[in-house]
């Protein structure tokens, strides 16, 4: 169980993302907004409306104070206060009703946003889940598709409204006293240069928080899935010491976003209020000199703190706006991540003949994509045919390559040269839903989902029906689904941990072969079992690879003892094929894998005989 974890993401890769401008970034959501813009927009205008309601007050009272106030008139005083209790209970339905507009149609952004990037997940090329942490993707799924949503519904609003709300007051302060106004115009400059030097700093730190919440999210779920390994190896307290130092570096960089926004507030607030005194002193004095009004005073100033808020928020919606800059690009570092290429039969393409070419390999070569150039291919280049109808096993040491080969045949890796043909017809020139309906798979790690028996097993066929079921199920032996529960109907379990291995790997069989496939492709299917069940399955198997053409990689003399022939890979290449007992004579290699013995003499490495207790030098 790890310890320690890497970026998951490829810097390289970002550096394009991460020097886009926040608004830039922001943009980018315009395709998911557009569909609900009309109501966005009008809860926009009706968010503005309250908040210019809120500048009519200062008018009211200056109406008050230098009309009923001064006239000693009571009557036009409850007048002037019935006025500010509508305008108020304007307000506040006003500001409801905004809230009701956005609310359901950007948590219908969010659910296409996430709805997207799943799908968009589901076609990326097993290449890119290779390189990237399952927490950084659960991370971008879940909390940064949390923050857009809480930006569109509050920072991005309150950005248009506080804007069109500042513009206003400040023209309503000048046309007051343009003195008085030009006053607290004042800090306008300082404040924009500070905000631009804050968004930079402050981007920067919600990057590396993001990034470090995937990496804190990918060592929870690792602890959870490899809970049996880390209990089992009294590893809890290496586990629990990684954590707190994941923990620890967040909380870090959390505080330093607090120092920056702690910083930006004090001056944000400080500024203003310090020319509201100024403004303050001098109106007084004004007042005193008979220069100025008192109800002109008092509407200004009661303008000054209706802008208040609008003012000192700047500095939250400037964070809140950049670290929904920042989740955005998280997001779309991976919906702008390439798909599995689909490649369409050209039109006329002849129909495949069921009987004819069976599974081909022709000068296949491959490296993988993050592999340094200089490196050697995993596979140099393949040549092999398997006969249609026929069961190949594949043998080689461990690490030769035998599961890329596998993963070749359905395209889960593209090649990087040669070409792979099924009955005579090349797999890139085949839709990916037809090719994976052709070929069949399972691998030496069987994964299981929550779900039922029945379900698991049912994803190697759609349209498979009870009769299919029950005859895969009876090809695994795997019988002992009858004992569970509720049957086929029980629940596994998440990667079917409530089961044996034993058991996962015969459902993971039984899922192979449930919908009788054209192409078989089996990687060890039968590591798991024990020699009695492991005879049992194989005399069932028999029968299902009579009707396909099968390449099985085997480690075990009875599971090659399935196939027809036999081919032996070894430094990338094909390096013998033929039958087990032709191999057996010939090569000394295949010998050493089969039954120990060395490559070179053919004694047992314990000092016996070959593999009939005789020698074979």
């Amino acid at each position: 169980m790890p310890t320690t974890h890497a970026p998951a993401t490829d810097p390289d890769q970002l550096a394009p993302a991460a020097e886009q401008s926040a608004v830039r970034t922001l943009l980018r959501l315009w395709p998911y907004v557009r569909p609900v813009r009309a109501r966005w927009a009008g809860a926009a205008a009706v968010a503005v409306v309250a908040s210019c309601l809120s500048l009519v007050f200062p008018v009211v009272l200056k109406w008050i104070v230098d009309g009923p106030v001064t006239d000693h008139d009571p009557g036009g005083v409850w007048l002037g206060a019935g006025v500010l209790l509508a305008l108020g209970v304007a307000e506040a339905l006003l500001f409801g009703l905004r809230r009701w507009l956005v609310a359901r149609p950007l948590a219908g952004v969010e659910a296409a946003m996430r709805a997207d990037l799943y799908r968009h997940l589901q076609r990326l090329p097993v290449a890119f889940h290779d390189r990237w942490a399952s927490g950084q993707l659960l991370s971008r799924g879940t909390t940064d598709l949390m923050v857009v949503r809480m930006f569109l519904a509050f920072p991005l609003t309150f950005l248009i409204v506080n804007g069109v709300t500042i513009v206003a007051g400040f023209v309503l302060l000048v046309a007051q006293d343009w003195g008085l106004g030009l006053i607290l115009l004042a800090p306008a400059l300082p404040l924009m240069v500070l905000c631009y030097r804050f968004e930079s700093t402050y981007a920067s730190a919600s990057r590396r928080a993001q990034d470090q919440v995937g990496d804190l999210t990918t060592v929870v779920e690792e602890s959870v899935l490899g809970i049996r390994i880390i209990k089992g190896f009294g590893r809890h307290r290496s586990q629990a010491r990684a954590f707190r130092e994941l923990s620890r570096t967040l909380r870090g960089i959390e505080l330093t976003k607090a120092r920056l926004l702690a910083g930006v507030l004090s001056v944000i607030t400080l500024l203003p209020e310090l020319a509201l005194g100024a403004a303050l002193v001098l109106g007084s004095v004004q007042v005193a000199d008979g220069k100025l009004s008192a109800g002109t005073l008092v509407a200004f100033l009661s303008t000054a703190l209706a802008l208040r808020w609008p003012i000192d928020s700047i500095g939250f919606l400037v964070a809140m706006s950049q670290e929904a800059a920042t989740a955005t690009r998280r997001i779309f570092e991976v919906l702008d991540a390439p798909q599995e290429s689909e490649e369409v039969p050209a039109a006329g393409a002849p129909a495949p003949q069921d009987t004819a070419g069976g599974l081909r390999f022709e000068g296949v070569r491959f490296r993988y994509p993050d592999a340094p150039d200089a490196s050697e291919p995993v596979l140099v280049s393949i040549d092999l045919e398997v006969r249609s109808g026929e069961t190949m096993a594949l043998v080689g040491a461990t690490g030769s390559g035998k599961t890329t080969l596998t993963a070749l045949v359905p395209r889960l890796h593209e090649l990087t040269g040669g070409r792979i043909t099924l009955d005579g017809r090349d797999i890139v020139s085949m839709e990916r839903e037809e090719l994976r309906t052709l070929v069949s798979v399972a691998f030496e790690e069987p994964t299981l989902f929550s779900a039922s028996v029945a379900e698991n097993v049912l994803m190697g066929a759609a349209g498979a029906d009870a009769a299919q079921l029950d005859r895969a199920l009876g090809v695994a032996q795997a019988g002992f689904v009858q004992a569970l529960p509720e049957g086929a109907d029980t629940q596994v379990g998440e990667q079917g941990l409530s089961l044996s291995g034993g058991q996962r790997q015969r459902l993971a069989l039984a899922r192979a072969v449930v919908g009788s496939p054209r192409f078989l492709v089996l990687d060890d299917p039968l590591s798991a079992l024990d020699v009695h069940t492991e005879a049992l399955v194989e005399a069932a198997l028999r029968e299902v690879l009579a009707a396909s053409t099968a390449l099985v990689v085997a480690h075990r003399p009875s599971t090659v003892l399935l196939a027809d022939r036999v081919a032996l890979l070894s430094g990338g290449r094909i390096t013998a094929v033929g039958t087990h007992q032709e191999l057996l004579r010939a090569n000394a290699e295949y010998r050493h894998l089969m039954s120990g013995t060395d490559p070179e003499t053919g004694i047992e490495e314990d000092g016996q005989d070959g593999p009939e207790g005789k020698g074979t030098r």
